[in-house]
């Protein structure tokens, strides 16, 4: 058994996540950190602190496909049965491991395992507990999300439209079978992608109730609504749909695209309560093209038709670490 911590700077997250797998009740493993080009100081912090611990330093940012790739292969090389990609702003339960290996023996087609994922802030607040796909929404949903666990809704353990990559476990035979994870998603919809691409060979996805962890949610990057995620979220899932849904599901999903960028860029006119006259529709505009929330979807969806897939342009980067900084300076005179 090989546990993947996927790593960049972000120092102190893992080491706490590394902690609460050395609590884990289960004695055949190994942990892998792969570091994807850290400047924080993290890969001597591991190696001070959790020497047994065995670190591949990428020496640049791979993404999450491109990192977990490269220790899913050095599980794989070295003969591992089962390997967990772990994310590393999370806190596992002492039985994750358990509950995860005892489902994989019951349910010997499946593919691949999820958690029940718990807000790290709301310990009894769910953030997963599965997945579901809405047509007439054309989206993804997450089963319980933002609701408290009250140990019935949430206890049995179901198929799901993916596991999650947060907790992802999934058995050597079926990571030969399928292949890694895609990297053209580099962020985002890489774990969907690999499930569906199992579920055409027969193998469903499973929730496991009884494997507990609770996550910090994409501190990593700035949060979920952070420029960068909204790229990535905004690509990848025109990309996934291209690859996997029905040709009414992509007509329906590529429609609400550009129905989210008109509302983005095109809503601040519309409003009869806000610009009138033609100055102040101009600056409402001006300020929606300025917005770095609205360039990062608009960017994603252009990426996505011209067919670059991958890491994103620095542009992006840029954009989202413009956001955090103004964000943190909005909260710091708030206080």
């Amino acid at each position: 058994m090989y546990i993947i911590v996927l790593n960049w700077n972000g120092q102190h997250d893992t080491l706490a996540c590394l902690k609460s797998v050395q609590q884990l009740r289960y004695r055949n493993f190994r942990v892998v950190v792969v570091d994807n080009g850290s400047s924080d100081g993290s890969v001597g912090a591991v190696q001070a602190s959790f020497p047994e611990v065995e670190i591949i330093a990428t020496g640049s940012n791979l993404g999450f496909s491109g990192g977990n790739n490269v220790g899913i292969v050095r599980g794989l090389e070295h003969g591992a049965d089962y390997i967990l990609l772990l994310n590393n702003d999370t806190v596992v339960d002492p039985g994750l491991l358990r509950a995860f290996v005892s489902a994989a023996q019951r349910e010997p087609q499946a593919a691949a395992f999820s958690a029940k994922i718990f807000f790290y802030d709301e310990p009894d607040r769910i953030w997963y507990a599965g997945a579901r796909w809405d047509g007439k929404a054309s989206c993804f949903f997450q089963v319980g999300e933002g609701e408290r666990d009250d140990q019935e809704r949430f206890a049995t353990i179901s198929e799901t439209a993916y596991a999650c990559g947060c907790a992802f476990f999934v058995s050597a035979k079926r990571l030969r079978e399928i292949g890694l994870l895609d990297e053209d998603f580099f962020l985002y919809f890489e774990e969907t992608d690999w499930c569906y691409r199992a579920r055409r060979r027969g193998y469903p996805s499973v929730f496991v109730p009884e494997a507990k962890l609770w996550h910090k949610v994409s501190v990593s990057f700035g949060g979920e609504r952070s420029p960068l995620a909204l790229y990535f979220l905004t690509r990848n899932r025109l990309l996934w749909a291209r690859r996997h849904a029905e040709l009414g599901t992509r007509v329906r999903l590529y429609a609400r695209t550009v129905g989210m960028l008109a509302r983005r860029f095109l809503s601040p006119l519309a409003d009869p309560r806000g610009a009138s006259s033609p100055r102040e529709r101009w600056w409402a505009l001006r300020s929606a093209f300025r917005d770095a929330r609205n360039r990062a979807c608009l960017l994603g969806a252009k990426d996505f038709v011209f067919g670059r897939l991958g890491d994103c342009p620095q542009s992006v980067r840029d954009l989202s670490k413009r956001w955090s900084t103004a964000r943190l300076a909005a909260e710091h005179a708030r206080a």
